[in-house]
C-alpha cells in the first residue's frame, strides 16, 4: 500500500511480465523529436459510450501532465472523437494510453494501459484504487509511471513550486502551487515581507525569511498543514536565504550577526554549528551539491558578485564564473552535473548554466527582459525562474537545452524566488 495524503491508495499490477517492459528514449539527443501520444477519453466501465465533463477533465489532466515533461505531444482527442477504437497507426501516434474507471461510493478505481502502437504490445498495465478526493493525484502518479517507462526516470507531475508573491495591501507572502498551476495555496499571512522559500529535501517543510517582527528572521513551516510556524534563527541583522542540506539535518544561511554577511551552518533548531566564510566580502545565496560535500554561493570578494564553490569539510573555495561582472543566485542540479544562475548580460539578467568545475557557460534565455532566481526540477531537465517584463513578472520554465520557454502561470502582483520541490509521495 502507498499512503498519499494520509489516505490509502492501493496499486496492483496487471499482466506483470508485460508491465516490466521498458522503452528508454534518449530525449537529450539534439535531433530528438517529440513523441506523438494519443489519450482517448476516459470512460466509465458501466457507461463506456457516455463521455461527460468529468471524463474530458481527466483526459485533459493526463494529457497536460504528459506534455509538461517536454518530449511528448498529445494528439487532441477531438481529431478522432476521443474513441478508443481508432486506427492509431493511421493517426500517426507511437503510444496510446487507454483508461477505464469505476466509481463506488466515495472511491474510484482506474485501469490504465500504455500501448506501444508500432510494436502492438502493452508496456504498462496498472490498476489503482483510492478515495475520490485524490482522483487527480492517482492520474498524475500514473503519468509519472509512463515517464519512467519511457526514460528510466520518474516523472515530475507530483511536484510543486514555492514562491513569494504580492498580495493586497502591498505585502509579499509565500505561496505553493502544483506544477500545472491548478492549485495555488497561500502559506504565510504575516502581512509583511516574506521571501526566499526553500523546500526541505522531502518536500514537506518550507524554510523562508520574514521581516514581520521588524528583523529578517528565518522560519520553518509545514506548508501542507495548518500548524504554527516556527522561528529558528532570529539574530539581530540578516537571517537570509536558507539552503537545506541533502539529508535535511542542517542548513547554510547568511547571517550578519558579526557585522559582515557571512555563511553559517546551523541545525534545524537554529543552533549555529560553524562559520563557513569570514570577512571575505558579502557571501549569500548558498546551495548544496547533491552529495552534500560542497556548496555553491555568491560572493563579491573579487570586487563583483561571482559564483564560488566551497568544500564544506575543508572550507577550500574556488571561483567558477569569470564571464560577466554580476553573477548571482546559483542552483545545483539534482544530478550534480550543472549549476544554473542569473547573470547580467548586455544590461539584462539572463539564465545560464555552467559545469561545477567551471569552464564555458551556456546561455539559456535571450529575451530583452530580466530572468532571475533559477531553480532546477528534480529530474534536472527543467529550470523554473522569474521573468520580469516592464512592470510585470511571471513564473516561467525552460529546458536545460534552452528550448521550451513557457509561462507556468500568471498571477496578479509581482512574484519572486521560485523554488522547485522534490517529487512528492
Amino acid at each position: 500500500m502507498i499512503y498519499l495524503n494520509s489516505l490509502i491508495l492501493v496499486i496492483a499490477l496487471l499482466f506483470t511480465t508485460q508491465s516490466q517492459a521498458r522503452v528508454y528514449l534518449d530525449i537529450t539527443s539534439p535531433d530528438f523529436r517529440k513523441v506523438p501520444f494519443a489519450v482517448p477519453y476516459f470512460s466509465d466501465i458501466r457507461e463506456p459510450d457516455k463521455i461527460g465533463k468529468s471524463d474530458r477533465d481527466m483526459t485533459k489532466l493526463l494529457s497536460d501532465a504528459l506534455e509538461f515533461h517536454g518530449f511528448i505531444s498529445v494528439v487532441p482527442p477531438e481529431r478522432y472523437d476521443g474513441s478508443k477504437n481508432t486506427d492509431w497507426l493511421n493517426l500517426g501516434v507511437d503510444f496510446a494510453v487507454i483508461t477505464d474507471y469505476k466509481t463506488t461510493g466515495d472511491n474510484i478505481s482506474f485501469e490504465f494501459r500504455l500501448i506501444d502502437i508500432s510494436e502492438g504490445r502493452m508496456l504498462i498495465g496498472k490498476r489503482y484504487k483510492g478515495p475520490l478526493d485524490i482522483r487527480d493525484k492517482i492520474i498524475l502518479r500514473f503519468c509519472d509511471e509512463v515517464i519512467y517507462h519511457l526514460t528510466g526516470e520518474r516523472g515530475i507531475s507530483l511536484t510543486n513550486i514555492a514562491f513569494s508573491s504580492e498580495v493586497p495591501g502591498g505585502y509579499k507572502e509565500i505561496f505553493v502551487a502544483d506544477v500545472l498551476g491548478r492549485s495555488i495555496k497561500q502559506v504565510t499571512r504575516h502581512k509583511n515581507l516574506a521571501v526566499s522559500p526553500k523546500f526541505s529535501p522531502d518536500g514537506k517543510l518550507l524554510a523562508y525569511t520574514s521581516y514581520h517582527p521588524g528583523n529578517p528572521n528565518l522560519y520553518i513551516t509545514n506548508w501542507q498543514e495548518a500548524k504554527t510556524t516556527r522561528s529558528i534563527s532570529r539574530f539581530a541583522g540578516l537571517n537570509l536565504a536558507p539552503a537545506w542540506s541533502p539529508d535535511g539535518k542542517t542548513m547554510v544561511i547568511t547571517l550578519s550577526k558579526d557585522d559582515n554577511p557571512d555563511l553559517y551552518l546551523i541545525n534545524t533548531e537554529g543552533v549555529v554549528l560553524g562559520r563557513l566564510t569570514q570577512d571575505t566580502g558579502i557571501n549569500v545565496s548558498p546551495a548544496w551539491s547533491p552529495d552534500g560535500k560542497h556548496i555553491t554561493f555568491v560572493s563579491d570578494r573579487s570586487g563583483t558578485p561571482q559564483i564560488y564553490i566551497m568544500n564544506v569539510k575543508t572550507k577550500a573555495v574556488r571561483r567558477i564564473t569569470f564571464q560577466g561582472n554580476d553573477n548571482t543566485e546559483p542552483s545545483w542540479s539534482p544530478n550534480g552535473e550543472w549549476i544554473t544562475y542569473s547573470g547580467l548580460h548586455e544590461g539584462r539578467y539572463q539564465i545560464f548554466i555552467i559545469k561545477p568545475e567551471g569552464g564555458q557557460r551556456l546561455q539559456l534565455t535571450w529575451f530583452r527582459d530580466d530572468h532571475e532566481s533559477p531553480s532546477w526540477s528534480p529530474d534536472s531537465r527543467q529550470i523554473v525562474f522569474i521573468r520580469r517584463h516592464k512592470d510585470d513578472s511571471e513564473i516561467c520554465t525552460i529546458f536545460r537545452n534552452g528550448t521550451g520557454f513557457r509561462t507556468l502561470f500568471q498571477l496578479q502582483g509581482h512574484q519572486s524566488a521560485p523554488e522547485w520541490s522534490t517529487r512528492m509521495n
